[in-house]
């Protein structure tokens, strides 16, 4: 059950991970893939998302930032 904080709108491409990055900002990264490295990270759009504890923060299917309670212990 995530809410959605901030409307980007960010098109996926694949070989991509999409993420939200220290500065609150949309970003993406390349995959490694076998014998190839990852990284080259890069801003794809400004979303100015301040983290609050206890959630996390995702980029869902429609490219918003969105964000989940953390699961805190297990049920048995």
């Amino acid at each position: 059950m995530a809410e959605v904080v901030a409307k980007t709108g960010v098109k996926k491409e694949s070989g991509y991970l999409y993420y939200l990055d220290k500065n609150g900002n949309v970003s993406r990264s390349q995959m490694a893939r076998a014998g190839k490295g990852g990284g080259n990270a890069e801003k794809v759009a400004d979303a100015g998302v301040t983290r609050e504890a206890g959630y996390l923060y995702f980029i869902d299917k429609n490219g918003d930032v969105a964000r989940s309670p953390m699961a805190r212990g297990r049920k048995k």
